[in-house]
């Protein structure tokens, strides 16, 4: 449970610049809005006796027309004592449609091995029939072109009680050795969670199923290196707005 609090409290701390500046739930000062809002910040059980806390989650200010994002997602590995993933974006976003943004901006990956830059394209929003899609272009320091397509269901079983199904794919046009990806599909990550809103969508605490693998070709050299290339896990954790 140490190990635990410790992890969770290295999660928070990627957030601390932010959680300086949005102390309210989307709160207005002019025209200006900003919040802090974490859609997973959970503990991970893994199928081998993985601990891991893992967190997904951003801060924003801005208006109508443009807002600006401090985006952080990772896994710290309690048993190991370091981080498995650790990913942060800062991009600008405006709306595009009534339901599209387009975002561009920066990210910076600390896996194994070399750091990565990369530029980033995307846009974000509501699909038909409420899907909500993050779709991504990254081009890293190296030149490397890779994309990512993030998609999320919000199932109403009733008013409190939600089921969020959810998938993850990555995909590289090129390969990077060093950070051990070859090209083609890469890695999916696939999500199942059920969540009791306590405070309005403001305070949500939930369990879930998730599994994690690689892919293709970077599946196999994972595999030729003694790697795991897929992974099961419990999940308990809690979505909340500041």
């Amino acid at each position: 449970m140490t190990r635990y609090l410790i992890a969770l409290s290295l999660g928070l701390g990627l957030s601390a610049f932010s959680m300086t500046v949005d102390r309210a739930h989307a709160q207005e000062v002019g025209l200006v809005y900003y919040g802090l809002q974490m859609e997973e910040f959970e503990y991970r059980l893994g199928d081998e006796g993985e601990d891991l806390a893992a967190w997904d989650g951003d801060a924003y200010i801005g208006t109508d027309e443009f807002k600006l994002r401090l985006m952080s997602e990772g896994e710290y590995d309690a048993n190991a004592g370091k981080f498995e993933t650790l990913e942060n974006r800062l991009v600008g976003q405006v709306p595009v449609s009534d339901f599209f943004d387009a975002k561009a901006g920066v990210r910076l990956d600390t896996p194994k091995g070399q750091d990565r830059w990369y530029g980033i394209a995307g846009v974000a929003g509501l699909a038909p029939q409420w899907f909500e899609i993050d779709a991504d272009l990254f081009l890293s320091d190296q030149g490397d072109l890779s994309a990512r397509l993030d998609v999320e269901y919000e199932l109403l079983l009733t008013n409190r009680l939600i089921l969020t199904p959810s998938a993850e794919i990555d995909v590289a046009f090129s390969d990077d050795t060093e950070t051990e990806i070859k090209s083609g599909f890469t890695s999916m990550e696939l999500g199942l969670r059920l969540s009791y809103d306590v405070i309005d969508r403001i305070f949500s605490p939930y369990v879930g199923l998730g599994f994690e693998t690689k892919l293709g070709n970077t599946k196999d050299l994972n595999a030729a290196e003694g790697e795991d290339t897929a992974a099961w896990f419990g999940v308990v954790g809690v979505k909340f707005v500041f």
